[in-house]
């Protein structure tokens, strides 16, 4: 009589492998918060180019309607709403997906609108005074991760399908 080894692990595993694929990625609704924001930047900046808006409020709105996009395609996907972890893990990846636009925006100008003797001002200035420039940036990160997670809690509440029968 031959005897077989218990395989315990197999079990776990497969019950590790199905909870894994119940669990939806995130990938298209932050692609579709870059497509909502990119639209909404290119907008606002139209429509700065006839009224005088502020930078900020410019920010804010592009944040929102990526914001709304996100979260309207992810609630009509999955049809429920985001969960904690889901809506921190959205604001995470939409906070950084603005600044990896800003900063791909920033080096186009960089090296494609300034000249030689504006890139040596503006590091002249930089390093002159560097503190008002840091303070502005740590108010704009906090205006984009603030902005971003309300905008994805508000819209997750309102855009939530109902569960009432």
């Amino acid at each position: 009589m031959s005897r077989t080894p218990l395989n315990i692990n197999k079990s776990s595993t497969t019950s590790e492998s199905h909870t894994a694929s119940k669990m939806p990625t995130l990938t298209p609704s932050v692609r579709f918060f870059a497509i909502g924001y990119i639209l909404a930047t290119s907008i606002f900046m139209l429509i700065q180019s006839k009224i005088a808006l502020s930078a900020q409020l410019v920010t804010v709105l592009s944040i929102l309607v990526g914001a709304y996009i996100a979260v309207l395609k992810f609630t009509k996907h999955q049809h429920r709403a985001l969960n904690r972890s889901e809506i921190n893990r959205l604001t995470v990846a939409s906070v950084g997906v603005v600044w990896l636009l800003t900063g791909i925006y920033l080096l186009i100008l960089w090296f494609w609108l300034f000249d030689a003797v504006s890139r040596e001002v503006l590091l002249e200035m930089t390093q002159q005074q560097p503190l008002p420039l840091l303070g502005a940036l740590m108010m704009i990160v906090v205006l984009t991760l603030v902005s971003a997670r309300l905008g994805i809690w508000i819209f997750n509440r309102v855009l939530a399908p109902s569960t009432a029968s």
